[in-house]
């Protein structure tokens, strides 16, 4: 299996609905929190570029619910990277839920982004910086 970098996820009161179950775009907010975490964990550097210019933008961002997520549930949502261009990343998430006794994949995700930088007063398409490309490099997902 692909390695993968995770981020481990108690869910909060708050972040149920009044059914019970998680309103569905907290997925989308936890697949926000594991990039940064990968970033700030894997590529400490990019802060830097971060201030100097570079922006990373957010393209497409999806999930897929196979199981109702709830309270104090345990997730841990495992991202791998699905492909690496030149400008851009995409991503899997799986969104596991972790008990005891067994694992339950309950959704997947993905999502894609893109580098730009700003020149001569607006935003180019930037290659994705050469550290980020290498914290990259063990998480792609095998495809096939």
């Amino acid at each position: 299996m692909t390695p993968y970098f995770e981020y481990r996820h108690v869910v909060g009161l708050d972040e149920t609905n009044v059914v019970g179950n998680v309103y569905y775009a907290h997925f989308a907010r936890w697949q926000g929190r594991c990039r940064e975490l990968f970033l700030r964990d894997r590529v400490p550097g990019l802060l830097a570029e971060l201030g100097d210019g570079l922006k990373i933008f957010t393209l497409t961002c999806s999930c897929e619910y196979l199981a109702e997520v709830f309270a104090f549930d345990e997730i841990a949502v495992r991202m791998r990277l699905a492909e690496l261009t030149q400008t851009q990343v995409a991503f899997t998430f799986e969104y596991v839920r972790v008990r005891e006794e067994a694992e339950e994949l309950v959704a997947r995700g993905r999502q894609r982004v893109l580098c730009m930088r700003a020149e001569n007063g607006g935003m180019k398409p930037a290659r994705v910086p050469p550290a980020f490309r290498q914290a990259l490099t063990p998480f792609l997902a095998r495809v096939g």
